[in-house]
């Protein structure tokens, strides 16, 4: 049985499924089966997280997550890791927890159990943050895609604070992330931009309208984001991805490399569904396995020039893209 220290945690940091429904959140979407897959996508990390706070021990949060559909497992991975990141950042398992997981069998879902810490970041006061991200050492891509957790916060905060991030279009404010706080707006516009595509259920036109309402800036790092959650979640038909393509215009080349990276995650994760396949040749004109190789010859293992290696391992990606999307 969970602890009653553990279900008031729970209590106080999980919202329940009904809440992360777009009409719980308040989000303008038409009900139909692709918003209705959509939203069981943040009712797996709700789960997740519920099973990482109440289990007995990694085995038992292991053996509740692969009863979880392939499609969703990683989403709940998500979920269980910001469980472990919050514990881990309150003093109880001395960053213990977050680093079994993820070194564990967590290990395939290593993009998606980012996020989670980043959910868990969105959380937890700033002075905490430290513990909430263990030693990593020998995890391939870490640092590199740590800043993936970055995303996970600016997701995280413009789906539950829509009003402000996405509304009034916040900015983060800077956080020495791998040491470099400039870049840390930045990969949390990513995680903005992901958000859009779930706040307007997938409708192109809707996301792009958002977009564009942000400041000049902002937008290259906001449609890359739209590009993985496209490609990742799902949700759209190949006619809507065209006409999400179009939208884009002038930023084909960031949407593009977002799916990108999503066939890259879904891919290591062992399992790429029929829609990122879609989604990548409609963003890309690339099928996931060309997708997978792009992400795996552009990969860069150190930061230069003020840009961390995650930055510089994007950029050569949406440099290969330009010339196809234009």
């Amino acid at each position: 049985m969970p602890t009653v220290f553990g279900s008031l945690r729970s209590l106080l940091l999980a919202p329940s499924l009904a809440e992360v429904t777009f009409a719980g959140r308040g989000f303008q979407v038409v009900p139909s089966e692709a918003t209705r897959r959509l939203e069981a996508i943040p009712q797996a990390v709700v789960c997740g997280f519920e099973w990482g706070v109440n289990a007995r021990d990694q085995w038992e949060v292991e053996r509740r997550l692969a009863m979880v559909d392939r499609e969703l497992r990683g989403f709940a991975y998500e979920g269980a890791t910001m469980a472990c990141a919050v514990l881990d950042a309150m003093g109880g398992g001395r960053g213990t927890r977050t680093r079994d997981l993820l070194l564990g069998p967590g290990r395939p879902h290593l993009f998606l159990t980012y996020i989670g810490i980043g959910f868990a970041l969105a959380r937890l006061p700033r002075v905490l943050w430290s513990r909430a991200v263990p030693d990593l050492t020998g995890l391939p891509y870490h640092p590199t895609m740590s800043w993936l957790a970055v995303d996970g916060y600016g997701f995280d905060r413009a789906y539950f604070d829509t009003a402000r991030w996405v509304g009034r279009q916040r900015v983060a404010v800077p956080y020495p992330w791998e040491g470099m706080p400039d870049y840390f707006p930045r990969a949390a516009d990513q995680g903005v931009g992901r958000a859009l595509w779930f706040v307007h259920g997938g409708r192109p036109g809707d996301v792009a309208a958002t977009v564009g309402r942000f400041a000049e800036h902002r937008r290259a790092d906001l449609w890359s984001g739209v590009g993985l959650a496209a490609a990742f979640a799902g949700g759209a038909e190949a006619e809507d991805l065209a006409a999400l393509r179009e939208e884009a215009a002038g930023h084909g080349a960031e949407l593009a490399q977002g799916a990108v990276f999503a066939a890259k995650a879904r891919h290591y994760a062992g399992f790429v569904p029929p829609h990122t396949e879609t989604a990548v040749r409609a963003l890309a004109d690339l099928t996931a396995e060309a997708a997978v190789a792009l992400a795996d010859d552009s990969a860069v293992e150190r930061g230069s020039g003020g840009l961390p290696a995650y930055e510089l391992w994007r950029g050569k990606v949406r440099a290969h893209l330009s010339l196809r999307t234009g």
